[in-house]
């Protein structure tokens, strides 16, 4: 699995992966920023942005292909940061491969199994029929007819792509995604803990790590702590960057 990548900047290694329906392009911005003191790498996971599409997701795979990547990068040890399903695909890889990551940050997901959520996302994917698709604003009104947040809407547009021989196409592996997404929602698993340090960030109007939650995240991250960004829901990089970046900062920084 050769994933899709940017790099930016020198020093340590330190890798951000992107959310569901999401592309590496989610976090420039904030790669950017790190890059004054990191060597910065964004990237597609599979079945995303411009990575291959495979006939299987799930965090165990996903975890692997990261694994592959630094290696075939020469990087043996890295800073992870991972938001949503980039954050569990983060966790799995430290709970697989400890000595691999260094410091892991973990953006507005908890290791536990969700109930889902993403169904309408789902029906006005499919809905854009590629085969009678004209322009960007077809699509675009096809997707509001479902969605009723518009910046929800431009994000899944990001993913709309024109082929080379005409018409469009979908980035993201849609039906693989689809069948695939009780796995996606899933649990994170491990054997044994990951005893560096973890740093898990949500935002304070996301209900994806609550309170309760927060047992089960140190048994398998005894090392791990808790910020909330505030005036933030789940795009916590999207709705407060400058908080994110000086909480992941202030923790990569420290000895």
């Amino acid at each position: 699995m050769d994933l899709n990548y940017k790099t930016f900047g020198q020093g340590d290694p330190l890798i951000i992966l992107h959310g569901l329906f999401g592309t590496l392009d989610n976090w420039q911005t904030v790669a950017r920023q790190l890059s004054n003191h990191y060597s910065v790498y964004i990237v597609d996971l599979r079945n995303h942005g411009r990575s291959p599409h495979a006939d299987e997701a799930g965090y165990p795979v996903m975890a692997e292909d990261l694994k592959v990547f630094m290696e075939n990068h020469w990087i043996y040890k890295a800073h992870i940061m991972g938001h949503s399903m980039g954050g569990k695909t983060a966790m799995q890889l430290a709970l697989d491969y400890p000595e691999m990551v260094d410091k892991l940050v973990v953006v507005d997901i908890a290791p536990k199994g969700y109930k889902g959520g993403h169904e309408t996302i789902f029906k006005a994917l499919f809905a854009v029929d590629m085969d009678e698709l004209e322009d960007r604003s077809q699509a675009e009104k096809i997707l509001a007819t479902y969605i009723d947040d518009n910046g929800v809407v431009q994000f899944l547009l990001k993913n709309l792509t024109r082929k080379k021989e005409g018409g469009y196409e979908w980035k993201m592996n849609l039906p693989v995604l689809f069948r695939d997404y009780d796995k996606i929602v899933g649990a994170v698993e491990g054997h044994e803990a990951f005893e560096h340090p973890a740093l898990f960030i949500r935002g304070e109007k996301s209900t994806y790590i609550l309170d309760e939650d927060w047992p089960a995240i140190l048994e398998l991250f005894p090392e791990a702590r808790l910020e909330t960004v505030l005036n933030a829901g789940h795009w916590v990089h999207a709705d407060n960057p400058a908080a994110l970046l000086g909480l992941v900062e202030n923790f990569l920084y420290s000895s």
